[in-house]
């Protein structure tokens, strides 16, 4: 399919949302690849909260729905998807409408009441949003005091670039980067918009963080995320990671690609069983 990002991304220096972004983002259709995701989502969701069941459960930037549909069938009660990405709400409306419901809306103004949401999922999504503080500002207001907010957030010093496959892609100005994903034929613009950890922190400033990027990298089975670290090479690296002590894991924090955080507007702390590498506390900018 034709690369459509020019229509989508910048209008002049007008930085404007993605519409339609399963149509030009194959891996948005991929279902074994998001079913596999979502799997590792509500695992670490229900380390740190406990079961789903009856819980109104958000997917904020939910395209074609398949989290979402994971969500329902892990017990929320009340699962809600929600998207500016029309062709992909059709087709999840179309498959799991009976379990999910749909919305075509802004995260910027998010159509639910004040604390009315238990657990949000924003999975891969601030990097594509023209501002992702207004988006994260509105997951306070409507979730719940008692709350739980699921993050995958991608770091600006990760080498590899994860939605074009070049190196230091995001470590670029918008000027140079557009020009990097034109010389290798991956698209006519570069919409994303990377942080690095210590802006990720800054955004959300509002929460209490625990991170679990370390606690799933060297135990993925317990997070069904075994094809992290396939073979007898992987079962060597997550033994090295699970006895590696958290100083020199903290040493790396800058540059790992992608964490994975648990957010909540209150304090609170995991319920789940010891780990070996546990989740721990994100220092508030």
């Amino acid at each position: 399919m034709p690369d459509r990002s020019v229509l989508l991304c910048d209008v002049g220096k007008q930085r404007v949302a993605q519409l339609e972004y399963s149509e030009f983002q194959s891996a948005m259709l991929d279902e074994e690849k998001r079913r596999r995701k979502a799997a590792k989502i509500i695992a670490v969701l229900e380390h740190f909260h406990g079961p789903l069941g009856g819980l109104t459960v958000g997917d904020v930037g939910c395209s074609a729905g398949f989290i979402a549909d994971e969500l329902a069938r892990a017990g929320a009660g009340h699962t809600l998807g929600i998207d500016i990405d029309v062709p992909g709400l059709r087709k999840a409306a179309d498959r799991f409408g009976e379990r999910v419901a749909f919305v075509c809306g802004d995260g910027t103004a998010l159509p639910f009441p004040d604390g009315s949401v238990d657990v949000l999922v924003f999975n891969h999504i601030y990097e594509h949003v023209v501002d992702p503080d207004a988006v994260v500002a509105e997951m306070h207001r409507v979730l719940s005091d008692d709350g739980v907010l699921y993050l995958g957030l991608g770091n600006r010093l990760g080498v590899m670039e994860p939605h074009y496959k070049l190196p230091f892609l995001s470590y670029l100005p918008p000027a140079l980067a557009d020009r990097y994903v034109r010389a290798f034929g991956r698209a006519d613009h570069y919409y994303e918009r990377f942080r690095t950890r210590r802006g990720l922190r800054r955004m959300l400033r509002a929460f209490h963080v625990w991170d679990y990027t370390f606690p799933v990298l060297a135990t993925p089975t317990r997070f069904a995320g075994g094809e992290l670290f396939p073979g007898a090479l992987g079962r060597v690296v997550r033994t090295v990671l699970a006895g590696m002590p958290r100083g020199v894991l903290r040493l790396l924090l800058p540059v790992v690609p992608t964490y994975l955080w648990v957010a909540t507007k209150t304090p609170r702390r995991p319920v789940g069983a010891a780990l070996p590498q546990p989740p721990e506390r994100v220092r508030p900018l």
